[in-house]
């Protein structure tokens, strides 16, 4: 199953005991993924090991056979570039990402779900509607990778506009409104894909088509303000996205730009804050609005007098959760607030870490 934001609500809602999460790379293609088995076993006894040492044995062989059970019905020949297992007494779920991640297992109260929230947020996820008069396909693409090309209805063929013989016929102005119906057409079906995710869509076409397009679209906000030009209904899709990636790497550098701004004004407003003692503090008083924090930051820790200690390693020492910026960003999620990810580097000075406070 592939990522996406109804799941992510439903995983970072859990809150029980024994919530084991697996996470690993893995690999699209061959021979390097047949190492990915081998892997997610060592993870698998990774996390029985730990769960013989901190519950008791029934407990432990239960869990151990459920998350031995849905290992077992990964298929690796439908690899992306990471893999992450949830298993808790009641659910028993896999996740496949287009992000790499550090392979690591997590038991916890919670399941570790910031991968996931990191290729929402931190990657760009989009479709791409290759549109001509004649046809249309959909593509979803995260970054400059291929997720997978939608069937049923796609790919759409305009089959009145086809039907057209004579030249008489094409020059007419029905012409005209047969290519609006069927795009008009398109749109409902692509809006049927979309339509409770906030993912934006950009049209593969020509200049003309694309502004007809627009002028019958329900939903403009989703539509990127540029397009790839020409329709290529016969090209590969990854070849597609390939091309794709470079008009929508200058999208997402745009509006991480924006939210780069507004960080820096809570920095004059006073309305920012560094420490993650502070930060704990704010989020369970509802005052974060805005977490910042730079991509590959981990950082075990322990909650100690209400203040957050940072620790080298969890090892089985239950009172150590084996990432705080997980746990605050589930924290945050909750009071109705948000995160922005950032390249290495972004927040030096405020050591990646740091939140933007309503007030």
């Amino acid at each position: 199953m592939l990522m996406n934001k109804n799941q992510l609500n439903k995983l970072r809602k859990v809150k029980k005991e024994h919530c084991i999460t697996v996470i690993l790379n893995t690999h699209r293609t061959h021979p390097e993924s047949l190492q990915d088995a081998i892997v997610l076993k060592n993870l698998v006894m990774e996390a029985s090991g730990r769960l013989m040492e901190m519950q008791d044995k029934k407990t432990a062989r239960m869990l151990t056979e459920k998350l031995e059970h849905l290992a077992g019905t990964v298929d690796h020949n439908y690899n992306m570039e990471s893999l992450i297992l949830f298993v808790n007494e009641d659910i028993a779920e896999m996740v496949r990402l287009p992000v790499e991640v550090t392979n690591r297992v997590i038991i916890d109260d919670t399941f570790a779900v910031r991968d996931l929230i990191r290729a929402v947020n931190m990657n760009t996820h989009y479709f791409i509607l290759v549109l001509s008069k004649d046809g249309a396909r959909l593509i979803e693409a995260m970054n400059d990778k291929e997720i997978r090309e939608w069937g049923d209805p796609f790919p759409i063929e305009n089959e009145a506009y086809s039907k057209m013989l004579s030249p008489e016929a094409k020059a007419a102005d029905r012409e005209k409104d047969l290519i609006a119906e069927f795009f008009n057409f398109v749109d409902k079906r692509v809006n049927e894909v979309i339509k409770e995710r906030n993912i934006p869509v950009l049209i593969c076409s020509d200049e003309e088509n694309y502004y007809k397009y627009l002028k019958v679209a329900d939903r403009k906000d989703t539509i990127i303000p540029d397009f790839l030009s020409r329709s290529r209904q016969q090209d590969k899709a990854q070849a597609i996205v390939s091309d794709a990636w470079q008009l929508m790497k200058d999208y997402t550098a745009q509006k991480n730009e924006t939210r780069k701004s507004e960080l820096l004004q809570a920095v004059n407003d006073n309305k920012f804050l560094s420490d993650t003692s502070e930060i704990r503090n704010a989020i369970s008083m509802g005052r974060v609005q805005t977490l910042f924090i730079e991509n590959g930051l981990y950082q075990p820790a322990a909650i100690e007098d209400n203040a957050v200690v940072y620790k080298e390693e969890t090892g089985n020492d239950p009172g150590i959760v084996d990432d705080i910026y997980d746990d605050l960003i589930q924290m945050n999620l909750e009071f109705g607030g948000d995160v922005v990810f950032l390249p290495p580097g972004e927040l030096r000075k405020f050591n990646g870490f740091g939140a933007v406070t309503r007030y």
